[in-house]
């Protein structure tokens, strides 16, 4: 049973720490020069040195964490609120469908980063710039997504709830948002991943309160410490990471029948 954990974790894992190896065998032989590429060992510095002595100093490396995450989770919130009942309702509607379809097309391929200058006059520098940027990142794919799943749902379903004499509210609360669950779910998964992924962009509005991983990364760029820009990305890639584990354990949790 243990040998069969450990392989388990080799395989997970096995190939990230090989690339780890080779990274810091290749800074030991000084082929990756350290001023441009850090090994792994001067990065684990770097990382304890923001937990610690902080950048700006004092300004704590889990208080970075946590103000993203109020960032990022405060746009999902408000991407999920809007997105999954509008999707819900232009994949029952085909009139609806059609009218804002062309719309949500033309804005989606538009990058979070383009938003920029627009989030700054409109919102100012600050949370509520950094919000919308956040909030573009995750609304397109949670809606893209409900709208399929609401399409995948049989007609028949429908159908034979109407002849039972289903209201409008009971088919959209008891059909199709039961039956678009699964793609809503996977729609939630990707878009809290962008939204994630906006974060340094959504970042660049300006901080006023001094934290953020995205500052922090800027900060530590600005004082020429790639060892810290590098820990910034490894922690942002490990939140990420816990973000997704624990979106997973959600859907396995409510998709049980599947």
């Amino acid at each position: 049973m243990k040998l069969s954990g450990m392989k388990r974790l080799f395989n997970r894992y096995g190939l990230l720490l090989s690339l780890l190896c080779l990274w810091q065998l290749l800074s030991v032989l000084q082929v990756l020069p350290a001023y441009k590429t850090p090994s792994p060992i001067s990065v684990l510095v770097g990382l304890k040195q923001l937990s610690t002595q902080g950048l700006p100093s004092g300004y704590l490396l889990h208080n970075h964490c946590l103000q993203s995450l109020y960032r990022v989770f405060a746009g999902f919130f408000i991407a999920a609120l809007l997105a999954i009942p509008l999707g819900i309702i232009m994949g029952w509607s085909r009139s609806l469908r059609e009218s804002v379809t062309p719309l949500i097309e033309v804005l989606r391929p538009v990058p979070p980063l383009a938003w920029i200058p627009l989030a700054i006059l409109w919102f100012g520098i600050g949370f509520k710039s950094s919000v919308f940027i956040i909030f573009l990142g995750c609304f397109f794919p949670i809606i893209l997504s409900t709208i399929s799943g609401v399409l995948s749902i049989d007609s028949i379903l429908i159908d034979a709830s109407k002849t039972l004499g289903a209201r409008k509210k009971e088919i959209f609360l008891k059909v199709l948002t039961p039956g678009s669950l699964p793609s809503i779910l996977t729609g939630l998964r990707i878009g809290l991943g962008i939204g994630w992924m906006t974060l340094v962009a959504a970042e660049f509005t300006g901080i006023k309160s001094g934290y953020g991983l995205g500052y922090m990364i800027m900060t530590a760029r600005d004082i020429q410490r790639p060892d810290e820009v590098i820990a910034g990305m490894v922690i942002i890639g490990l939140i990420g990471y816990s973000l997704d584990l624990l979106l997973r354990g959600i859907e396995s949790r409510l998709l049980i029948w599947r």
